[in-house]
């Protein structure tokens, strides 16, 4: 059987009534070898299909298996005891690829791809599903949520914090495509589309509840950036904003998208020069 039907089939059993105290040797060796196929990048939580990003339900199912069907025990890494259902991923493979990650606070769970040449500062952290693409860096304090599709050539300035999306199965993780630039102190979750090529300043929030007010091509979006766009965080009128108890009114949070401007490109070239 392929591993799609084997988890498909576990998943199955799982809607049954199997549970973490019921399960077998052969079950966990199905788990094991999905989360060894994810950490190889051979299956992913969500791929590009005609231009659109589709979830991987069954992936995320097989993620959900692996909390479902395990127990949670003591275990121990790096000197630190902690209580989990799975062991934090094992690191020999990244430097084969010319990966790196520093000491002292970087966390990859497993579960987890990374690929080629990418750099992982401490602390950060790259949860269980999450796919990061080749040339890659993921800076201090950086959290890479569950199932979130990162590409490659991205920079996530420090302090950024990328969302998971697990549940429901259907939908689609945060991606963030190829050559993105996200400043410092970024947020982005529930499936937020980040496009390919595009610079966003720091502290910026992306997530499908604020309009993202494109310039470029006058209208207004949700759930995404398109791509070769430079946005930034502004504040516009709070529908709360002539209460009484809001002295001077009340502002909502939007971002505003414009071209790429030479001179912003030449910055992050500038960026890559300093990582060389």
């Amino acid at each position: 059987m392929s591993l799609k039907s084997d988890i498909d089939d576990l998943w199955q059993r799982k809607q049954d009534g199997l549970s973490a105290a019921d399960a077998t040797d052969d079950h966990l060796t199905v788990l094991d070898e999905f989360l060894a196929a994810l950490e190889a990048g051979e299956v992913r939580a969500a791929e590009k299909s005609d231009g659109e990003w589709e979830a991987n339900a069954w992936v995320k199912q097989g993620i959900l298996l692996n909390f479902g069907l395990r127990e949670t025990v003591a275990r121990e890494y790096g000197g630190v005891d902690y209580h989990d259902v799975l062991p934090l991923r094992e690191t020999a493979d990244l430097g084969e690829r010319g990966t790196r990650n520093t000491p002292d606070g970087t966390t990859i769970r497993r579960g987890a791809y990374l690929g080629e040449d990418c750099i992982m500062m401490s602390p950060s952290f790259v949860n269980i599903g999450a796919y990061v693409g080749d040339g890659t860096l993921v800076d201090s304090c950086d959290t890479v949520g569950s199932c979130a599709q990162i590409g490659e050539n991205v920079k996530l300035g420090a302090n950024t914090l990328i969302g998971g999306v697990l549940e429901p199965v259907e939908n689609a993780p945060v991606i963030v495509e190829d050559e993105v630039s996200l400043g410092a102190g970024c947020r982005v979750t529930s499936g937020f589309v980040v496009g390919e090529g595009s610079i966003v300043g720091e502290n910026t929030l992306l997530t499908p509840r604020i309009p993202v007010y494109d310039l470029v091509e006058d209208e207004v979006l949700y759930g995404e950036l398109p791509p070769e766009r430079r946005a930034f965080q502004r504040f516009v009128d709070s529908s709360v904003g002539e209460n009484d108890l809001i002295p001077g009114g009340a502002y909502k949070p939007a971002v505003v998208a414009t071209d790429v401007e030479e001179e912003t490109l030449e910055a992050t070239e500038r960026e890559d020069a300093l990582r060389e």
